[in-house]
């Protein structure tokens, strides 16, 4: 399983500039969400991320190249899935529980709570709408793809099963994946690998460890 240090920050938290908070994660190492579960999706889009904390939040800045994307889903908890679409999965009690964040690429959020996909609770629409979304969306002619950049910034009120003042010293569990389920090229990137005969990525067995 994957470990993953993150650093902490002081200095810029969740009402930080867009300029601050992007330029903080522009200067960590990019971490790649490289792994392909299951090869009948061959599908393999360019996919990185950085993470850090503040004193009161979780930035994420995801870093996408593809050939192709889709933004349908408009509205807070609709199936971003199927659209070109970046995830954060995180459990504070080891997997028992977790939530997860899906953001497809026009900055749409479903975010949902439980032990498993068939056991979830959506987060209310009030919480969802406390993450800041960020994306940039660049057309390249030279090859012809498709680069855009998502950024994410979590406060800790919305993890509202868990009681987070503060991350320092906290080790959680968690997985980073890009998807695309309705795509020309469907696929499933993960940034730590699964073991399962069919796209799932509710599989808490198969997260990494992050140590904040």
């Amino acid at each position: 399983m994957k470990v993953l240090k993150v650093i902490g920050v002081k200095e810029i938290a969740y009402e930080s500039s867009i300029t601050e908070i992007s330029g903080l994660l522009d200067r960590l190492d990019k971490n790649e969400i490289n792994n392909l579960p299951w090869p009948s999706y061959p599908c393999k889009p360019s996919a990185s991320f950085t993470i850090a904390y503040g004193p009161d939040c979780i930035f994420l800045k995801y870093f996408i190249t593809e050939k192709q994307i889709r933004a349908v889903n408009d509205e807070p908890n609709s199936p971003v899935w199927q659209d070109t679409c970046v995830e954060f999965f995180v459990s504070f009690n080891d997997g028992k529980q977790y939530y997860n964040f899906e953001i497809n690429c026009i900055g749409t959020i479903l975010a949902a709570y439980g032990p498993d996909l068939e056991h979830r609770d959506f987060l209310p629409e009030k919480t969802i709408a406390t993450v800041k979304t960020y994306t940039i969306i660049d057309k390249l002619s030279e090859p012809p793809v498709i680069h855009w950049d998502l950024i994410a910034v979590i406060p800790f009120t919305a993890f509202v099963h868990d009681n987070i003042n503060s991350l320092q010293g906290v080790s959680a569990r968690a997985n980073f994946y890009k998807c695309g389920d309705k795509l020309k090229d469907p696929h499933y990137l993960a940034w730590n690998d699964i073991k399962a005969a069919k796209p799932d990525f509710h599989l808490p067995a198969f997260f990494g460890t992050l140590h904040f």
